[in-house]
């Protein structure tokens, strides 16, 4: 199960899904995609660095260099053709579907995530109360963003230290740590994307979304390697 379908969520299903395996994403909003669909500040370009371009090519998404080791490409291209991946790779989507708790088995492992319908919260008290679905699964990946769902979850149950949100921005240093930071976090928990920012305060990254496609890939190859131990 991954928690949010922004561009690293939809990068690890697609990987996961066209290995052969069941793969389920949990959208809280109507629509996947994330900060794809804009860009930097509204601009409907997405900026990436090297060398997320070689992932660009895997997906047959054509780009435009602008300098060298810099990149960008029509938000919205990216982004549907980034979904159409994962989609016909195999991976199946809750949309409106937010994460409400974790589902934990022995000695605290993370077997699944509890759901309910994002509406439900915004309902009149007293119609409001509609009953959570528990989904168990052998893995879960938290491509929540920046609010880490999951991993806080673990922290207010003492099973993570707090999140504690991401640092200042530093582009240059920003993207190549969330890559090199992404991993599993707790037993039957990784982290991908803006979720590692703001579990380890790592440099806000503005802009550039690079990161984010290298670091679902990393999630998915550390999901298959956990997968394969099963």
């Amino acid at each position: 199960i991954i928690v949010g379908g922004g561009p690293s969520g939809l990068m690890a299903a697609r990987d996961l899904a066209a290995d052969g395996y069941k793969v389920l994403i949990i959208e809280r909003n109507n629509y996947l995609g994330g900060g794809f669909w804009l860009g930097g500040y509204f601009m409907n370009k997405v900026t990436f660095r090297a060398p997320a371009e070689k992932v660009l090519e895997q997906l047959g998404i054509a780009y435009s260099k602008v300098s060298e080791g810099l990149f960008i490409v029509d938000g919205p291209y990216v982004t549907a053709k980034l979904i159409v991946a994962a989609c016909e790779a195999g991976a199946k989507i809750l949309n409106l579907t937010s994460f409400d708790d974790v589902v934990l088995r022995e000695k605290n492992r993370v077997a699944g995530v509890v759901i309910n319908w994002t509406a439900q919260r915004y309902l009149p008290r007293g119609i409001h109360q509609v009953d959570p679905v528990a989904l168990e699964s052998k893995l879960v990946i938290d491509a929540s963003g920046h609010d880490a769902v999951v991993a806080a979850s673990l922290a207010e149950r003492g099973l993570l230290k707090k999140v504690p949100g991401c640092g200042g921005m530093w582009i240059e240093e920003s993207e190549d740590l969330v890559v090199e930071y992404t991993g599993e976090v707790h037993p039957g928990l990784i982290l991908t994307g803006m979720s590692v920012s703001s579990m380890y305060a790592l440099p806000r990254m503005g802009p550039t979304f690079g990161a984010m496609l290298l670091s679902g890939k990393k999630a998915g190859e550390i999901a298959l390697n956990l997968l394969a131990k099963k």
